[in-house]
């Protein structure tokens, strides 16, 4: 693997290759911590906590890992409110669509919850993401504001942009973002479109990557699709500067994905992914399932983000509970067929072909890091 490229020398990392940011609960310090201690770079998803929770995870992730971690946050969609207002119809319709599941997993309908219970404030949330000063600010579906990115250079902080078009990879570029991930539609989770609906951007990754290599000059980083070297090296090959890496490290033990969620990437005899709004009410791609084929039967019943996000979570607490992989969101993109590891270090040794025997790791950030104080950069070297 060619690991002298620009994302290795802007981070000081081993390897070009990134943990994808998990949302909704599934990361876990533990995850990032292993992946930092293979010299990868862990990721943080912190969208659904609020600032307080956001400073004390990454108080958890410092007293765990000195090298450079990333958060990463959502920007509010512009076309999309930021509190969607639903009437108490579409909340009903919605519940009585689940209600077998509810029944079938002995639990009472949920009343609506208020919404500050289904949705932190991102104004908050950003605050307190650039008062934790992490080594690496992720994002997706959009841009922050240039006020925020100046911030972010002035903190030192590297910032790392979503793109599914070469259109977005050039607009993350112009805003001054420091690199980009190119996401092919290959990839599980949400399809992070900010420029169209999702439905209408579903470049592959492998046709995505050249096309984002050659629209920008700051550092690509390819993910969908990618779960063992070869597809590494193919990456690397059409341009990629780093890998991301979603399914693969959620189906090891470290990450919080749950048992039965673990349990199905790596069953044999796969019933394939589909891409879906019933999890969340955003499009994304996970296992087919039971939920996954009901709620395709009435897309008129599913509601906005967050409020459908919450109302499956409360079905997925219970699932987890009782072992119902069938009844709850199953994240996952179209290289599951590839995971073979349930641990961490078993993974990046494979991707590798090595266990790095690693010197001092020292973050490079902006020019700017040098003149704030050593606290700044303390959690981004590896003693």
């Amino acid at each position: 693997m060619h690991t002298d490229t620009a994302f290795t020398r802007r981070l000081g990392l081993p390897w070009p290759i990134v943990q994808g940011p998990f949302g909704g609960g599934l990361s876990s310090v533990s995850l990032v911590s292993a992946v930092n201690a293979a010299g990868g770079l862990g990721s943080f998803g912190v969208h659904h906590l609020h600032a307080d929770q956001i400073m004390q995870v990454t108080r958890d992730l410092r007293a765990a890992t000195a090298a450079p971690f990333a958060l990463n946050l959502w920007i509010p969609l512009h076309d999309e409110a930021e509190h969607p207002v639903i009437s108490d119809t579409q909340w009903d319709r919605a519940v009585r669509r689940l209600q077998p599941f509810f029944d079938e997993l002995k639990l009472d309908l949920p009343a609506r919850p208020k919404p500050s219970a289904v949705w932190p404030a991102y104004t908050q949330q950003i605050e307190a993401l650039l008062e934790a000063r992490p080594a690496v600010f992720s994002f997706v579906f959009g841009i922050p504001s240039p006020a925020i990115l100046s911030r972010c250079q002035q903190l030192g902080i590297v910032t790392i942009g979503a793109a599914t078009t070469p259109h977005e990879a050039r607009l993350l570029e112009d805003a001054g973002v420091d690199m980009v991930v190119a996401t092919g539609s290959d990839a599980g989770g949400h399809r992070v479109s900010f420029t169209d609906t999702p439905e209408n951007l579903l470049t592959g990754t492998f046709s995505l990557i050249p096309q984002v290599r050659d629209a920008v000059r700051i550092p690509v980083i390819a993910a969908g699709g990618i779960a063992d070297t070869r597809g590494v090296k193919a990456a690397m090959a059409l341009g990629a500067d780093a890998v991301q890496i979603g399914t693969a490290f959620l189906a090891c033990e470290e990450s919080n994905a749950g048992r039965p969620h673990q349990a199905a990437l790596h069953a044999p005899g796969l019933p394939g992914t589909t891409l879906t709004r019933g999890f969340s009410g955003r499009l994304s791609r996970g296992l087919r399932n039971r939920l996954t084929i009901e709620l395709a039967q009435a897309p008129e019943d599913i509601l906005p983000y967050p409020w459908q996000n919450w109302l499956t979570g409360v079905l997925k607490r219970a699932a987890i509970a009782q072992d119902r992989a069938d009844l709850m969101s199953l994240w996952s993109g179209q290289a599951v067929g590839l995971v073979r590891h349930q641990r961490v270090a078993d993974l990046m040794q494979s991707l590798t072909g090595e266990s790095p025997n690693r010197p001092d790791i020292h973050f490079v950030g902006h020019p700017t890091t040098r003149d704030y104080p050593t606290d700044i950069t303390r959690q981004a070297s590896l003693r």
